[in-house]
């Protein structure tokens, strides 16, 4: 494999841990805290390069993730203050978004160097709709007709429904994921990710709350449907509080700070769907995606899709090639087991795909999120060999 010029290449990720909404270790912590403290620790690990603009996708960017966190998470880590900082919000996908900014920045030689991180906390923000008043002519019953604001566990009810998924499928699913999860925690796995940090109380958080050694597939199909249908809150990811960092670099300046490139990103693509079926979003993402580049999902090693719920992942991985049972998908858990604070997750999937390449010695991985309101994203990532 041949580094271009102009290639954007990853050279350190970094994350805390995915911790519970309400109840968690990171309850107590500010988000833009949380998110500086992961972003300082990566850049120390690296050696404080210099760094050209800060991207930091958030989900609900208001309240303590309000006026820019960008800019304050880039002061409270101790950068300059000449370094410019923006939030970007594709609500599930927005640091997956933040990425993408990076890579065409680097790509059009705007930026050698740009820090993107994602943050969520749940516990401290939530998402209350006063703060995002919904257009009365996108419900249900107004002129268009499209019900944009459709909560996210009816649209899960939607999909399963049109797409013929069976709580039996989501049960297993969700069962899946827990067994992957706590497999690569018992392996060790996620020690390569996730910095240990303080938080409000002065404890070390270095571990996902959300694994459960106790789930079977029994117990799951005795939870009752969330919504009288047939997701639950055993086959759905839970709410969390996370944040990610990762650095991305242009070659030349990677080599000028002595950064070994860990990955580079191949491409990316967004789509829009119906917002009423948001879960299908990463079919035609990630299908316009290896279109476009030439690529079938046989060339692909690992796969990680956001598991938003198993009934929309059951169809979406369908929808491009994949049987959900693949080896391939997913193969240390996902979201409904470890958690998805909606900023942090692209990031976190990245990370998790970056380490799972190494670890297992391949090439290729693509990152895919349905996104509320009706999109899809994907990115294809590629391994560097040292």
């Amino acid at each position: 494999m041949t580094i271009r010029e102009r290639d954007a290449v990853i050279v350190a990720t970094s994350r805390s841990a995915v911790t519970r909404a309400s109840k968690g270790a990171f309850a107590s912590t500010r988000p833009d805290d949380l998110a500086a403290a992961v972003c300082a620790q990566l850049l120390s690990d690296c050696g404080n390069p210099p760094v050209d603009e800060v991207l930091v996708g958030c989900g609900y960017p208001w309240g303590e993730q309000g006026y820019n966190v960008a800019r304050a998470i880039t002061l409270l880590a101790g950068l300059p203050v000449s370094t410019a900082a923006a939030t970007v919000s594709r609500l599930c996908a927005s640091s997956l978004q933040a990425l993408r900014m990076a890579h065409h920045a680097i790509a059009m030689g705007e930026c050698e160097s740009v820090l993107v991180a994602g943050v969520e906390s749940f516990s401290r923000v939530g998402r209350d709709r006063h703060l995002a008043e919904p257009n009365p002519r996108l419900a249900a019953e107004a002129d268009l007709g499209i019900d944009y604001y459709l909560p996210m566990v009816e649209t899960a009810e939607r999909v399963a429904r049109d797409y013929g998924v069976s709580r039996v499928d989501m049960d297993l699913f969700a069962q899946r994921s827990q067994e992957r999860a706590l497999s690569a925690y018992q392996s060790g796995f996620f020690g390569r990710e996730i910095v240990p940090l303080i938080n409000a109380d002065g404890v070390v958080i270095d571990r996902d709350e959300g694994p459960r050694a106790t789930s079977t597939l029994e117990k799951l199909s005795q939870l009752e449907p969330v919504v009288g249908g047939l997701v639950t809150a055993g086959n759905a990811c839970p709410l969390n509080d996370g944040a990610v960092a990762l650095l991305v670099m242009s070659p030349d300046a990677a080599a000028a700070h002595g950064a070994r490139p860990r990955a580079r990103i191949l491409g990316s693509s967004v789509a829009g769907v119906s917002p009423e079926l948001m879960g299908i979003g990463p079919i035609p993402a990630v299908n316009m995606l290896l279109s476009r580049l030439g690529m079938a999902i046989a060339d692909i090693d690992l796969v990680e899709v956001n598991e938003a719920f198993a009934a929309q992942v059951i169809p979406s991985v369908r929808g491009f090639g994949m049987d959900s049972d693949d080896p391939r998908l997913n193969a240390r858990g996902g979201a409904i087991a470890i958690g998805h604070p909606f900023g942090m997750t692209g990031g976190r999937l990245v990370t998790t795909l970056i380490n799972g390449l190494e670890h297992d010695n391949k090439e290729v991985g693509l990152v895919t999120l349905c996104v509320g309101g009706g999109q899809g994203q994907a990115m294809l990532i590629e391994r560097i060999r040292s």
